[in-house]
């Protein structure tokens, strides 16, 4: 830092020096009477400061506005300017200050206010734009004159017009206010071009008319009919019509052409209109053709223009003229003899006039010279026929007859003598030549009923095809007797059809034919176009157009390829239109992204499959809504005016890119590197292209920009930025001003450049001198910019020095700052600021003032202060400034939030440092504000047809500025889209949202705390669109408002689901579900259709389906749904707004129906006589599944004979069987089917019986042994198959069964023997073994059977012959005596005898065969021998078998004779229903349990078990039991089945598990 040390001479002396000028004197402002826009200023001249004037410089202040140079050099010898170019209607003031050498001096005292007198505007409004809006009304649209061309307030507009091209007076509308800049001008004549003017008006006067613009008012529709109108009729069905145009004046338009309107007098709704273009020339004419035949019409003609239609001409009343009758109905036949009959019949329906006789014609069939006629009065209904010939066909006509003619005849022959019968159906139909709508059916007739055929009848199934579905009649063929072939019309499409016939005489109908093979129509483009296509508007971009989808049948191809086209285009441009593809055919609405902002568009739809595209829709129109500005203002420009403003003119925003109403501007400005955000100036109005930034900080580089805004919000600014710097003035003060050195003699002074440069730095000038010399006596030292130090000696000691330190700048010498310094070394930091306050009057939302005591300064002045801020609650401390005067003693804080509390605290500074902190004060909490910002992500959704929810997010906490007492909700209803359409975009430019909305719009104000976030606006009217925004508001205001939503009303989901919905199962595949709608105060609109959702009860996300009717039907069949399956089904309603809520689900089941096939067919345990059959239970049970039906038979017969052989199996936990009557080595083809309520598929396999190939041969020297308590059985192993032996089977055979069971399983192939004890086998039976080896290939050969074992054992004494005599002599003895004794008592008694039903003499005994809980069948036989055989099976582990209770055997060859004996009885088989049980013999049965009974029917071998079989007496028991032993499954036991050439098989009874014949009680 450089440091200049000026040396002063000791002494003073007196010495001229230059100075600044002294302002001038009693300046004065005149206006000037003969120029209205100058002012006369004239002044005294000043001191010049010791150097002449150089010029004088002039300065005015527009309206308050900041000071600007006017005039820069005045010469120096005036003293007295007329001031020019000022503006009428403005005040002004004047300032003028004189510049010598040394500067420029002080202004002078402002002149007082002047304002210049008003003048009418001196320009006209600009951009005149009219435009027509009905047929009597234009409404005009203007821009105010350039502000620099109102001359004054102004005060309103005065338009006015006249009829264009026409002299005469104008006709004028007063516009009181300025802020209105449109009008629709009323009460015009229809079709009628105008000229209009508009002036602007101040309070001096009308200004000048605009250029006169010309506009028509809309057409009208014309007022008068066509005038002349003659008509007649030209025959039957045609009218002609003549006529002359209305007159001229009465068409308000232009002729469009005219309309031709014919309705029958007895149906007047019945119009039928033909529309004629207009012909310039000459009389008019048209004809009305296709009118019924012999009619009375009404008839008349109007004139129409394009908006509508004018009134018809008096009707007229015209008679088509008569013409042939139609055909006569109901031609029959009665009393038909040999040589006559009588015909009888109707009036024709279309009589096409009087009907004055009929004519009945006959002749014999196919000789055309034998026809007799015979007319007949119109009275005459029935008529006979003489003089036939019998048995001779005839053919008869009967025709009706009016004065054009006779009618077409209705014909039919019939045969004399031979009464006509009912025709036979036809036959053979065969479908040929389809195509998408129509196909060629051939058939050979029926019978014909001795008479002709007079009607073919082709009824069809249509889509749905099944025996359940209904016939429908498709076409009819009448008089074509002998036709053979019909073309079937009218067919639909990518249809599904079977076709069946009837054929028609005059007797009847005949039946139904065969029906035809099922085809379907070919694929065609769809004939329809989508329904009901309306246009909303969705946002600034987008439309949402909705639309009922094609429903199924009109379709026309495959559903996977029908989908939707949407075509959309700009109606004000030539720019090809666009398209959007919908391959969903469900869809019902799509939005069409990507649109410009508030633009209109056309818009179109197609439905379209793989062969083509349908027809398109009417076109409907949609606006997209307004949005905000998507371009900015163009050549934005800024200059510079002052030190303070800068002027920033601009063009409008582009046309396409304005998406709204401009309502004006705002521009950005920011003080580059210093602002930390921009701030905003508002330009209301779209007419002002131009801003005046004033207040800015000087010789600043500001960046700008400007952006237009509609209602909708900010647009886009403009880029790049703006730079530009406010010019230069005179610098403020340096700050920071301190003496860090002080000495007796000098001191050393330090600062810091201005805060306010104010522009470039040329450098400082240091003044000083004792605070008790002459104010004018000052030491001046200048020193560069670049300085900021200065040492000032020879002081005198001890004295106070006053310091003066100011900046230069191009534009002169700034503001000085001044400080005082006491040239002594006796100093130190001052004290702490005391007394802190801040006066609850001086606290606002945004600032407060603090208030303060200095503390002692330390014998050094004070410098400055520093202000620091704290927010609560945790803050940091902040300083808000450190260069606060030294002589202040209060400071304005501010920057501060609203409803905020804050702490503050003061230090002082002097030369030696800074000063403690203060104390802090006391909270203080700022007042509140409105809230800073509005409610946000606001939403407003259609909740009835009369009401929307308003559904928002609070502000933000940091801008509520208060406590937030609720919202306000601002509503308006706006004007159709339909009608928006047709008005200029620039129809008004509201001045402000807010003052637009309360000046339109009701409004409704919802009080609430900050959590209510959703509102019901009711009570709103159907079909509008409306506008909403919402504030939010304190106690002190309301905050900004949100930007506008808008919402259709009129249009809401159902809010109901359907009612009493009902699910009925029709068959195994279909449900009907029906219901009633929604309740009609829910429905908000008309219900167009129905979703029904349907899926199975346990896979609801597998198998849900959704079925859409797009008509409001009640009912719907399900179709293809899985048989015996609950099902749930909900419904839901939708209109055109949407869909409503699904109904609760109701559950429905599917009726049973066929299972499906076993899931797998399985044999095991094959050896040469038997084997396993196991199957699986079918995937599809369809329903419940009651049993199984097992079918076997061989490939090829066996010795002669072929046997089939059926086992019904019930239940379905039983799915197994043993089967032992197999013939070695022969092949069984095996069938299996489950059961419902019918049978299923088959699951067919073929199995071969053992021994297996690759097997052991058969074990050797097989030996039984027989010791007081077992048998032994012994064997050598025999020869070894492919692989070796892994173990061995035994094989019993009972001698009461004579068939082999497996008797022991499982033995290891090292065993030889094998013991089982005689407990385990019944007494008195007779036993045959053999041996099997078993290796990986199966079961091998069987051994030779082993010698016949005896279970008998010794006869105990009480069994002995001579012990058995005694006691039965000694019965005979006592039976004797009893009878004696009974016989004497019985004298006295009458012998009363009961008859039993059975002879005495034939002993019966019962057997009960026990299954468990199966049907109870008995056994009678005249000789019947039960034999004990073995009871319990050791070590036998088969498979469970089927309680012969739960099977039914049946033969397919049975025969009633064995061995060719005829038998004298059949065996029949009863079978009683017994519950099913399953808790029958298991596993863990104990092995102690007494031997049970098995007992064994082998009636095959012992002709005499052929016997009657009946149901068993009640209480009978089975002599005996056995137990069977399941192989690892508890259960019902599989029994083994055998037959031979003729066999019945019977369940067991209850108490016995006794297989059937074939079946062994071995497992």
């Amino acid at each position: 830092m450089t440091e200049l040390t000026l040396q002063l001479p000791p002494l003073c002396f007196q010495e001229i020096r230059s100075e600044l000028p002294h302002s001038p004197q009693n300046l004065l402002a005149t206006l000037n009477s003969s120029h209205s826009h100058t002012v006369m200023l004239s002044w005294v001249r000043p001191f010049d400061g010791n150097s002449p004037v150089l010029y004088y410089i002039v300065e005015l202040s527009e309206n308050n506005s900041p000071w600007k140079v006017h005039l820069s050099n005045v010469g120096p010898e005036m003293t007295g300017i007329t001031v020019r170019g000022l503006t009428p209607a403005r005040t002004y003031q004047f300032r003028v200050c004189a510049v010598n050498q040394v500067g420029r001096g002080q202004y002078s005292a402002e002149t007082s206010r002047l304002m210049l007198p008003e003048e009418p505007p001196s320009a006209p409004p600009k951009n005149i734009v009219a435009s027509g809006r009905t047929n009597q009304s234009i409404m005009v649209q203007w821009q105010p004159p350039p502000e620099t061309e109102h001359n004054g307030v102004l005060r309103g507009y005065i338009l006015r017009y006249r009829l264009a091209g026409l002299p005469g007076e104008h006709q004028q509308r007063n516009i009181t206010s300025p802020e209105v800049n449109y009008c629709l001008v009323t009460e015009l004549i229809i079709w009628t071009q105008y000229e209009i003017q508009v002036a602007a008006y101040n309070g001096a006067g009308l200004g000048v008319f605009s250029r006169a613009v010309t506009e028509y008012t809309l057409q009208g529709v014309p007022t008068a009919p066509p005038q002349n109108v003659q008509m007649e009729a030209v025959n039957s069905t045609t009218i002609q019509f003549l006529w002359n145009p209305p007159p001229q004046q009465f068409i308000n338009g232009i002729n469009q052409g005219y309309k031709l309107l014919a309705w029958p007098a007895e149906v007047p709704e019945a119009t039928t209109v033909v529309t004629i273009a207009p012909d310039f020339h000459g009389v008019h004419h048209g004809y009305i053709t296709n009118l019924k035949k012999f009619t009375a019409y009404f008839a008349s003609v109007l004139c129409f223009t394009t908006p509508g239609d004018g009134p018809p001409s008096t009707p007229q009343l015209i008679w088509t003229h008569e013409d042939k009758p139609g055909a006569v109905g109901h031609l029959s036949f009665t009393e038909i003899l040999d040589t006559s009959l009588k015909v009888s019949w109707q009036e024709p329906l279309e009589k096409n006039g009087i009907i004055t006789g009929y004519q009945v014609s006959w002749e014999v069939y196919g000789r055309n010279g034998s026809r007799l006629t015979h007319t007949l009065s119109n009275t005459t209904h029935e008529y006979k026929i003489k003089g036939l010939s019998s048995l001779t066909t005839y053919t008869i006509d009967v025709a009706a007859v009016t004065t054009a003619g006779a009618g077409l005849a209705t014909s039919s022959t019939i045969s004399s003598g031979v009464p006509p019968e009912l025709p036979g159906a036809p036959s053979n139909l065969v479908i040929s030549n389809i195509s998408p709508r129509s196909a060629t059916l051939q058939f050979r007739p029926g019978y014909d009923g001795k008479t002709s055929i007079s009607r073919w009848i082709v009824e069809g199934q249509v889509g749905a095809i099944g025996d359940e579905e209904e016939w429908v009649s498709l076409y009819e063929e009448e008089n074509e007797p002998d036709a053979q072939t019909l073309e079937i019309p009218n067919l639909t499409p990518y249809t599904h059809y079977r076709f069946r016939m009837r054929q028609v005489n005059i007797v009847g109908s005949s039946p139904v034919s065969q029906s035809s093979r099922v085809i379907q129509t070919l694929q065609a483009p769809p004939d329809v176009a989508p329904t009901s296509v309306t246009v909303r508007t969705a946002s600034e971009t987008s439309l949402r157009l909705r639309w009922v989808p094609l429903p199924d049948s009109q379709y026309n191809g495959n559903p996977e390829s029908v989908g939707y086209r949407i075509k959309y285009w700009r109606p004000d441009l030539q720019a090809p239109s666009l398209t959007q593809v919908i391959n969903d055919r469900l869809e019902r609405e799509f939005t069409i992204e990507g649109l410009e902002e508030w633009t209109e568009y056309e818009l179109q739809m197609q439905a379209f499959n793989a062969i083509g595209a349908g027809p398109w829709s009417v076109a409907v129109r949609g606006r997209t809504r307004e949005s905000v500005p998507s371009a900015a203002p163009e050549n934005v420009s800024a200059e510079a005016v002052s030190s303070t403003q800068i002027l920033l003119t601009w063009a409008s925003v582009p046309e396409q890119d304005q998406n709204g109403l401009i309502l004006g501007y705002k521009v950005l400005f920011r003080a580059k590197d210093l602002d930390p955000e921009p701030r905003s100036h508002v330009v209301r109005g779209n007419h002002s292209q131009s801003a005046l930034l004033a207040g800015l900080r000087k010789f600043v580089l500001y960046e700008l920009q400007v952006l237009a805004f509609t209602r909708i919000g900010n647009g886009v600014p403009s880029s790049p930025l703006i730079l530009e710097r406010t010019k230069d003035d005179a610098p403020g003060p340096p700050v920071r001003l301190v003496f860090p050195e002080v000495r007796l003699t000098s001191v050393r002074i330090v600062w810091q450049p201005p805060e306010e440069p104010n522009g470039i730095i040329l450098g400082y000038q240091i003044a000083y001198r004792l605070a008790s010399s002459s104010p004018n006596t000052f030491t001046t030292v200048e020193v560069g910019a670049t300085v900021r130090q200065f040492t000032a000696t020879e002081l005198a000691p001890e004295s106070a020095y006053v310091f003066r330190l100011s900046a230069k700048t191009r534009q002169g010498w700034g503001e000085p700052l001044e400080a005082t310094v006491i040239t002594t070394e006796k100093r130190e930091r001052p004290a702490p600021p005391r007394e802190l306050l801040v006066p609850q009057a001086e606290v606002t939302a945004r600032s407060l003032r603090l208030q303060w005591v200095p503390g002692s300064d330390g014998a050094s002045p004070i410098r400055y202060f520093t202000v620091q801020v704290r927010e609560l609650p945790r803050g940091e401390w902040q300083t808000y400034s450190s260069s606060i005067s030294h002589e202040a003693t209060a400071c304005a804080v501010e920057r501060l939030r609203p409803f905020t509390s804050y702490k503050l605290r003061l230090k002082a500074t002097n030369d030696i440092g800074d000063s403690d902190f203060s104390a802090e004060t006391d909270a203080v909490t700022t007042l509140q504000d409105v809230p800073g910002e509005p409610p946000s992500f606001i939403s407003v959704t259609p909740h009835t047809t009369s009401s929307v929810l308003i559904q928002w997010r609070p502000p933000r906490d940091e801008s509520l500025n208060g406590l937030l007492q609720g919202y306000r909700i601002y509503y308006r209803e706006l004007e159709s889209e339909a009608s928006a359409a047709t008005v200029s975009k620039t129809l008004k430019t509201p001045s402000a949202l807010r003052a637009e909305l309360t000046a339109q719009s009701s409004f409704k104000t919802v009080n609430s705390s900050s959590t209510l976030t959703t509102y019901e606006l009711t009570h709103l009217k159907k079909y509008r669109r409306y506008e909403v925004i919402l504030t939010a508001y304190n106690i002190i205001g309301e905050s900004p408002a949100s930007a506008p939503v808008e919402v259709f009303v009129g249009e809401a989901a159902p809010a109901m689901a359907p009612q009493n919905i009902q699910v009925t199962p029709l068959t195994a595949s279909q449900l009907e579900v029906t219901w009633d709608p929604p309740p009609p105060e829910s429905q908000n609109g008309n219900i167009q259709g129905y979703k029904v959702y349907y899926w199975e009860a346990e896979s609801q996300n597998e198998t849900e389906k959704m079925k859409v009717l797009f008509l409001p039907e009640t009912m719907v069949k399900l179709k293809n749904l899985t048989s015996h399956t609950q099902y749930l089904v909900s419904i839901s309603a939708f209109n055109a707004a949407g869909d409503g809520p699904q109904s609760d689900p109701r559950q429905g089941r599917t009726h049973q129906a066929a299972p499906g096939t076993p899931s797998f067919l399985a044999f095991s345990e094959i050896t040469s006589t038997t084997l396993n059959v196991s199957w699986g239970e079918p995937a599809a049970a369809n329903g419940v599944l009651q049993g199984y039906r097992v079918v076997y038979e061989p490939l090829a017969p066996v010795q002669g004979v072929s046997k089939v052989v059926t086992v019904d199996v019930n239940g379905n936990w039983q799915r197994w069987l043993k089967v032992r009557d197999l013939t070695k080595g022969v092949t069984y083809f095996f069938r299996v089917q489950a059961r419902t309520i019918a049978y299923g598929p088959e699951l067919q396999a073929n199995v071969t019986a053992g021994p297996a190939e690759g097997s052991p041969g058969s074990p050797r020297d097989v030996l039984v042994t027989k010791s007081a308590s077992e048998l032994t059985l012994q064997w050598t192993e025999g020869n070894a198959g492919r692989t070796p032996t892994t173990g061995y089977v035994i094989e019993a055979r009972p001698s009461d069964e004579g068939l082999w069971d497996m008797f022991v399983k499982d033995i290891p192939r090292s065993a030889t023997s094998y013991s089982v004890s005689l407990d385990k086998l019944r007494q008195g039976v007779t036993y045959e073994f053999r041996v099997v080896a078993v290796n990986q290939a199966g079961y091998g050969e069987p051994s030779s059977p082993s010698m016949a074992v005896s279970t008998q054992v010794e006869t105990p004494f009480y069994e002995e012959w001579w012990f058995l005599l005694v006691m039965a002599l000694s019965s005979l003895i006592v039976i004797l005596l009893v009878v004696f004794a009974l016989v004497l008592h019985g004298q006295n008694r009458r012998y009363r005898s009961c008859s039993t039903g059975k002879s005495i003499s034939n002993m019966e005994e019962s057997v009960t065969l026990d299954n468990g809980g199966f049907a109870a069948l008995e056994l009678n036989s005249r000789h019947l021998n039960v034999k004990n055989t073995f009871s319990k099976k050791n070590g036998t582990r088969s498979p469970p078998r089927p309680s012969p209770g739960g099977l039914h055997y049946s033969d397919e060859d049975i025969c009633n004779k064995y061995n060719g004996t005829v038998l004298t009885e059949s065996a029949n088989l009863k079978e009683k229903s017994v519950d099913a049980s399953e808790s029958e013999g298991t596993d863990s049965e104990s092995e102690d349990v007494p031997p049970q009974h098995s007992f064994v029917n082998h009636y095959m071998s012992d002709p005499t078990y052929y016997n009657s079989w009946k149901r068993r007496a009640p209480g009978g028991r089975a002599p005996h039991r056995y137990e069977a032993v399941a192989g690892g499954e508890a259960g019902p036991h599989l029994h083994t089945v055998v037959t031979t050439q003729s066999a019945v098989f019977a369940p067991a009874g209850p108490g016995a598990r006794t297989p059937l014949t074939g079946f062994s009680s071995f497992v």
